[in-house]
């Protein structure tokens, strides 16, 4: 429950050591660098711009190499590949291929010339596959498609918008005219809107012959060729030959470099990481002689940077605490169980320097609540089972990656508790098995070490709707804590102990009477002397807030009015209880739906068909539930920190904490640098 303290480290080193200094505090990755004295007379920045985009290119051209080595040679990965993390590199191994870093350079440049010309090759393909394809239905003509006839005759090649045949094309084409014209009218491919045709006359009726046609929507191909169809067919499949073959050698030159691939994806993150370095160079301010450096750095670290500043570079270091007006990003530290949770309040927003950490009281409520969601033993011990495996699996999955497995690891512990507490083991199928293939028709075996939520459901409703109240007045407790680290003790009596008093009393008024009795099933009586106290209580929250909320205001009428309106806000607190009742609500519907597939599973009876179809339906029920529940938990336990928890306390508005460090997605290098 501890946000890292920072510290302010300021550099000012000479320029012949910017290179060692920066590439040490890359590979440490300790330091968050921020622009110091921009405005300082005498200093200036680089324009590293080009630079970086060299870098940038190289990089891309290395990973555009590597998918084109993917594409010729495809690596079969299992479903859990992106589990595995990076590759650890030796830092020996390393430098043997930066020391090639040009030659491996050329290579890629000459695997992505081979694949613009596979994709030149695929291009022409597709365009011979087209003139194919345009040229079939043409197959029966003889001459060029170009053909326009002789000294002495014209020719019509083309298609008209309709279905025809050979007499009705010749009727069309020969009307009007007059003496001894002939005509030959040939149907080359007659579909249900559209034809092919070759009509041949004497050129002395070509005029007639086109208008004739003209009436039939006559127009030439689109695509002419100049040769005769069958020949431009040959000539195409030939050319598609040629470049398949001409794709095969290419892809065979690619699929020889593929031994390249690592060294590819060495010198993509050394290349990445030098962006990186130039794009924080072009922000350092320099004179001639000297450059200088400002960040933040985790106070247990300060030190041992500043040392190793000093003594290897001659580095003049000093360290400061942040001032008032400074905030400094935000690093959380949190012990193995609660930093798991860390990722929840990451998403929503990070706390300040200053403010609680509320990620180790919020792991104990978001454990808790997620396994009273799913409530079902057999699914808990499936997803801490799963997950514990992977964890163990995949040391070096990716961070986000490890932490949401370890959110649900300990969601699954929670999970299976609450199980056996409601009596739920993928629902009752230990009953309907036993029932179904063993004719046992006594009580429940697997009986609930608390109750059953289907049988009491009410019970579990009280006890849903106090936890939720518990975990409110947590938050008000927070709340309250933060006020006295401010040493505002006035704050903490108006606005955490007044709420405290007025919604205490107001559920020990509340538990006595027969609307609650009504709702729970169950009639408490309290002793005077209590329910005088619950008064007391409820009338002291009252005042103090209708006197105190508005404290900041002189106007006393302004001031009672505004604490009118915050008294008005325990509604909120009454909206806020109620949303436990979801608690309830996914608790009994994973335990119902469970049932209710069992159930279904159960319908074919015993025997070996019967099993069979009671294993299918089984499995496919409950992976389709404990998905969808499982998704339902997390989403309605985070709603349940982020607006009622977090509500009632939390600023957050904190900055991540992004030091400076090598950009390294594809390898881990063993680095040698220590502090």
């Amino acid at each position: 429950m501890a946000i890292v303290e920072m510290k302010k480290l300021s550099v000012c080193a000479l320029k012949t050591n910017r290179k060692g200094i920066l590439e040490t505090l890359q590979k440490l990755g300790v330091m968050e660098v921020t622009t110091a004295f921009a405005g300082d007379a005498g200093l200036e920045k680089m324009d590293t711009a080009e630079a970086r985009s060299s870098f940038l290119k190289l990089a891309d051209t290395l990973e555009h190499a590597s998918r084109a080595i993917d594409a010729c040679v495809p690596v079969k990965k299992g479903l859990l590949a992106s589990l595995e993390g990076p590759d650890v590199v030796d830092r020996t191994q390393y430098d043997e291929y930066l020391k090639k870093k040009d030659s491996i350079a050329g290579e890629a440049a000459a695997i992505l010339r081979a694949e613009k010309e596979i994709g030149e090759a695929r291009g022409t393909i597709l365009k011979d596959r087209a003139r194919i394809e345009m040229l079939t239905p043409w197959l029966p003509l003889d001459v060029p498609m170009t053909f326009a006839g002789t000294d002495k005759t014209a020719a019509f090649i083309g298609t008209v918008n309709t279905a025809v045949d050979d007499a009705s094309l010749y009727a069309a084409a020969s009307a009007n005219l007059e003496g001894e014209s002939r005509v030959s009218a040939d149907v080359i491919f007659s579909g249900v809107d559209q034809s092919g045709i070759c009509v041949l006359c004497l050129k002395r009726d070509a005029d007639t012959v086109s208008e004739n046609l003209r009436r039939l929507g006559f127009a030439r191909p689109a695509q002419i060729e100049s040769k005769v169809p069958a020949d431009g067919i040959r000539q195409a499949e030939e050319a598609i030959r040629t470049e398949e073959a001409r794709i095969e050698k290419l892809t065979a030159s690619i699929a020889e470099k593929a031994s390249l691939k690592e060294s590819f994806l060495i010198l993509i993150d050394y290349y990445r990481t030098r962006a990186e370095k130039y794009r924080l160079l072009g922000t350092i301010p320099q004179s001639d002689k000297a450059f200088f450096l400002e960040g933040w750095v985790p106070a247990s670290r300060a030190e041992d940077v500043s040392r190793l500043l000093t003594e290897r570079y001659d580095a003049v270091v000093e360290t400061e605490t942040p001032g008032e007006d400074e905030v400094p990003p935000t690093l959380l530290h949190n012990n193995g169980f609660s930093r798991a949770v860390e990722p929840v309040v990451e998403s929503y927003s990070l706390p300040t320097e200053g403010h609680v950490d509320p990620t180790v009281i919020m792991s104990f409520f978001y454990v808790i609540f997620f396994g009273m969601m799913l409530s079902d033993a057999g699914y808990g011990i499936l997803m801490f089972a799963a997950c514990a495996i992977l964890l163990k699996k995949f040391p070096r999955m990716p961070a986000g990656t490890k932490g949401m497995l370890k959110l649900f690891f300990w969601g699954g512990l929670s999970t299976a508790f609450w199980g056996f507490m409601y009596g739920s083991f993928f629902g009752d199928v230990i009953d309907v098995a036993a029932k179904t293939f063993f004719g046992y028709t006594g009580g429940p075996i697997l009986k609930p070490l608390w109750f059953a939520p289907l049988d009491n459901p009410m019970q579990l409703l009280m006890w849903c709707l106090l936890f939720g109240l518990i975990h409110l007045l947590t938050g008000l407790a927070i709340k309250g804590y933060e006020y006295i680290r401010r040493h505002d003790f006035v704050g903490f009596v108006s606005d955490v102990v007044s709420w405290f008093c007025l919604i205490i009393g107001l559920v020990l008024i509340l538990l006595p009477t027969n609307l609650f009795a009504s709702i729970a099933g169950m009639t408490i009586v309290f002793p005077s002397w209590l329910s005088l106290i619950a008064k007391g209580l409820t009338v002291i929250g009252l005042v103090v807030i209708l006197l105190m909320s508005g404290r900041d205001k002189k106007n006393w009428g302004l001031r009672i009015a505004l604490g009118a309106y915050d008294i008005y806000g325990v509604t909120s607190w009454l909206s806020d209880v109620l949303s436990y009742s979801r608690l309830l609500a996914l608790g009994m519907a994973t335990g119902v739906i469970a049932s209710v597939v069992n159930m279904m599973a159960s319908m074919f009876g015993g025997g070996v068909l019967g099993a069979i179809l009671f294993t299918l339906i089984f499995l496919l029920g409950h992976t389709l539930n404990i998905g969808i529940n499982a998704l339902g938990a997390y989403v309605h336990t985070n709603r349940l920190q982020y607006v009622e928890f977090f509500g009632k306390f939390y600023d957050g508005g904190g900055k991540a904490f992004e030091p400076f460090r090598t950009a390294n997605k594809y390898v881990e290098i063993k680095e040698d640098t220590t502090l």
